[in-house]
């Protein structure tokens, strides 16, 4: 167990670091306009450094948006695959891993965000839970004082450091299954986002959308369990960074949609009303230059070559000294001429 500890130690302590750091810069924007010992200079703080790890997370987010449009527009090549192999299945995962390394896809991206933010999220549920156990013991920056700080502050009458399980007041515990609920909702609104905007038909069907599915409905609901032990500061996290990845991804939906989707074809409908606003051809409509209007053709078009007026033969000695006078032919005799 000592072996293990160490282990834990040794990959806790630089996050202590960072994680108290980035949280007492907040602190002291907001501790000087609200107090050190207040509740909402904290929970300010607790968001403050939740952005600041969204932020830092952006790279790893847009990975993550990458293969999972890839992953959907490969459903229905994996699904040839598994109409081709499905009664070798070692076969059939090799086939599958090759068509990956091929389009650069890695299945697990998706889940990058999550893995990489669950040790942000229990380095802070440490801070805050032994801010209210123990002051005396300091992790990163935190000296005893700050950890009676934090761990005492009060916002909406209940302390950071209270859980729903381990309070009796019911106004704490409103307050902590109000958060619980907000963290699951937007848990699961999230990832409905994505399966309703986000993924065409052929990805709706197969493991791929089981998976999803799975994720859709079980994951919230381990939030959900799991939220009652959470300290109301670790919850306003958690509340925080799902609302930031519901922001987030409504953008990338919205501009940047996978195609053959719901999202892809408002794009479309929302930059055919933009160019018809500022009075812009439709670039999939047939091209009006190369295929000119009749009015137009008939304007263009080269005159018929017209027939000179015929003429008298008196006529044509008047005019005949006039160079470039028309040759003409009469049409009616003259009587004068032929007597």
């Amino acid at each position: 167990m000592e072996f293990f500890k160490s282990i834990g130690g040794f990959i806790m302590t630089p996050l202590y670091l960072a994680i108290s750091a980035i949280l007492l810069g907040w602190h002291k924007l907001w501790g000087g306009l609200f107090g050190d010992t207040t509740g909402v200079a904290w929970v300010l703080s607790i968001i403050g450094l939740t952005l600041v790890i969204r932020a830092l997370l952006i790279p790893l987010f847009v990975k993550q948006i990458k293969s999972s449009r890839n992953m959907q527009l490969l459903q229905p090549k994996v699904k040839e695959l598994r109409e081709k192999y499905g009664h070798d299945r070692e076969r059939f995962a090799q086939e599958q891993m090759k068509l990956f390394r091929e389009t650069k896809t890695n299945p697990f991206s998706s889940c990058l965000p999550l893995i990489i933010q669950m040790p942000v999220f229990l380095a802070l549920f440490r801070l805050i839970d032994q801010a209210a156990k123990d002051p005396t013991v300091e992790r990163g920056l935190m000296t005893e004082t700050l950890n009676r700080q934090f761990g005492d502050a009060v916002f909406l009458g209940a302390k950071i450091s209270d859980t729903f399980l381990t309070t009796d007041n019911v106004g704490v515990r409103v307050l902590a299954a109000v958060l619980v609920l907000g963290m699951t909702a937007t848990t699961f609104l999230t990832q409905r986002q994505l399966m309703s905007k986000n993924m065409p038909a052929d990805a709706l069907t197969g493991p791929y959308a089981q998976q999803q599915k799975l994720l859709l409905y079980v994951l919230p609901l381990v939030f959900a369990v799991g939220g009652i032990a959470f300290p109301i500061g670790v919850l306003f996290y958690w509340t925080t960074s799902n609302l930031w990845t519901m922001g987030q991804q409504f953008y990338v939906i919205r501009n940047n949609p996978a195609p053959n989707t719901e999202a892809f074809r408002a794009k479309q409908e929302r930059d055919a009303e933009k160019r018809r606003r500022k009075g812009l051809a439709d670039p999939e409509a047939p091209d009006a230059a190369a295929s000119p209007t009749p009015l137009a053709t008939e304007q263009t078009r080269t005159p018929p070559r017209q027939q000179p007026r015929n003429q008298t033969r008196s006529q044509r000695k008047k005019g005949g000294s006039k160079p470039g006078a028309p040759r003409v032919h009469p049409t009616t005799p003259d009587q004068g001429d032929n007597s």
